[in-house]
């Protein structure tokens, strides 16, 4: 699920009337966010449009669009942007590579499920401590408008998508994203989100998988490897692969498909131990997954690790089914799959996802 087509469409045949039409309303914050940049890193200017906001993010300055009309008018405006045309939910960068990133309402064209995918791949592709600047629409819904005026170069046949968010929800969003100094400011009808990457993992999550896992909070060495349980000594991947449930590349990107298993954090703050923890942060992680859980719909969710749903739960619980529900579904809790877990085999473990997996 990426950005949506009729949408594109309208803008490869509407590119000179957008341009018309609009201007950089948002100058000054695009110099503000490249202000904050890492010298000498790429910025990069997502879903950028006919490139008007090309003069105020500086360089290196990479301009990428999904339309090609619209990369054709953007040396009007920056003609030192190196031009890209590509869909923002898959982003043809390297990792580490972006030093910011600007996106003025083009997020808007991911439809929300699709969001999330789509920030953990931003978080991807840039490097610890860019900042970013999102500006997308207040409201809780996918819709058409049927005040489109790009809808007239299609005969009023098509129109675009736009989605639409609270403050609440796009605070989750971002910090399930894997970024952190998360500000929302409201600018009506649009909400501005300001963050900055951090040195942890980005969830991977979508709707209706199969299984969602909850670990306690990424380790700095998973968080620098880009992937979940990540020390080769984590029993994890091979316990998934025992219980028949994955026997592939470790890359939950790809596993968080309908039907398929999603990855998130109690804490999204990566440390070298768990006891760096505080009981304050299980409290706020568990509320996040509570709402992320209601909102998409996993067919269960399972906890890897007693400690983590012990300081936030139940104190006296076992492995196992819970009473307690999360978001409305199913919970499960197992035991950390870590190497420093001795009481855990790959066998027992495997026992355990397969349990999950087959949801009561």
């Amino acid at each position: 699920m990426g950005m949506d087509r009729e949408t594109m469409e309208l803008y490869e045949a509407g590119a000179e009337l957008y341009r018309a039409n609009r201007s950089a309303g948002y100058a000054a914050r695009a110099e503000a966010l490249t202000a904050a940049a890492e010298p000498g890193r790429a910025r990069f200017d997502l879903g950028c449009g006919p490139g008007w906001y090309g003069p105020f993010l500086g360089s290196p300055l990479v301009a990428l669009d999904a339309a090609d009309a619209m990369l054709r008018l953007v040396p009007g405006h920056a003609p030192g942007a190196l031009r890209v045309r590509a869909d923002l939910t898959a982003l043809p960068f390297r990792a580490g590579a972006g030093g910011a990133a600007w996106a003025a309402k083009s997020y808007v064209h991911t439809p929300r499920t699709a969001l999330p995918m789509a920030l953990w791949d931003l978080h991807r592709t840039l490097a610890v401590g860019a900042p970013i600047e999102l500006i997308v629409f207040e409201g809780h819904a996918d819709e058409r408008w049927a005040d489109d005026d790009l809808a007239v170069v299609a005969g009023g046949t098509k129109h675009r998508l736009f989605s639409a968010w609270t403050e609440a929800e796009l605070r989750d969003l971002a910090h399930g994203a894997g970024f952190t100094d998360v500000t929302v400011t409201r600018d009506s009808p649009a909400l501005i989100l300001n963050a900055v990457r951090a040195r942890t993992l980005a969830d991977t999550v979508g709707p209706d998988l199969g299984l969602l896992l909850v670990g306690l909070n990424p380790s700095l060495y998973s968080a620098d490897a880009g992937f979940a349980f990540a020390r080769p000594g984590n029993r994890f991947w091979p316990a998934l692969a025992a219980a028949g449930v994955h026997d592939g590349p470790r890359n939950p990107a790809r596993l968080a498909q309908p039907g398929g298993i999603g990855f998130t954090d109690l804490v999204k703050r990566a440390t070298r131990q768990a006891a760096e923890l505080t009981p304050d942060e299980m409290a706020a992680g568990l509320a996040r997954i509570d709402r992320l859980a209601d909102w998409l719909r996993p067919a269960a969710v399972c906890f890897l690790g007693l400690s983590g749903w012990r300081a936030a739960v139940d104190r006296r619980a076992t492995a196992g089914w819970q009473d307690r529900s999360i978001g409305g579904r199913p919970a499960y809790v197992m035991p950390n799959p870590s190497g420093l877990n001795a009481h855990a085999t790959v066998a027992s473990l495997a026992e355990h996802l397969r349990t999950a997996w087959t949801t009561p």
